[in-house]
């Protein structure tokens, strides 16, 4: 399976962005009133400069207090961005999250942000995917 065929999975396929000089305690509310883990920081809304997660703010939170909601995003993001386009493998994406430990990619295409993709969005279609083949064989030995 490739990142395109995830990405279309989705029901909601949208890239929430943040400016890099907004505030951790807009971004905080961001996440919270969307009920997701990370925000992409992007000047423009089409390139991607860094990634910020829930854990980013709660790490910080914990180091340095409360200071840090008045701060920009751009100070904590992670800025080495690991991305992947739409015609990379489900497989390969899968391991490079497991191997870096995140949970959330950004999908480029000529550089420009066209989507993200969870390791939950990755999980799921790889069931599907293992669900689908194992109909197929049950329906082969069946005689189907």
């Amino acid at each position: 399976m490739l990142v395109h065929q995830i990405l279309k999975s989705k029901s909601d396929d949208a890239v929430v962005t943040v400016a890099p000089g907004t505030p951790i305690s807009s971004a905080a509310k961001t996440l919270a009133e969307r009920r997701i883990g990370t925000v992409v920081v992007s000047p423009d809304g089409h390139t991607a400069q860094g990634i910020l997660s829930e854990r980013d703010i709660v790490r910080e939170l914990s180091k340095r207090g409360g200071a840090i909601l008045n701060e920009p995003v751009e100070k904590f993001m992670t800025a080495k961005l690991v991305t992947c386009g739409r015609d990379d493998k489900a497989d390969e994406v899968l391991q490079k999250m497991t191997d870096g430990r995140f949970r959330h990619m950004p999908v480029l295409e000529n550089g420009e942000l066209v989507g993200l993709i969870t390791l939950g969005d990755v999980v799921k279609a790889r069931l599907k995917e293992l669900s689908m083949e194992k109909d197929a064989l049950q329906g082969m030995i069946m005689g189907h």
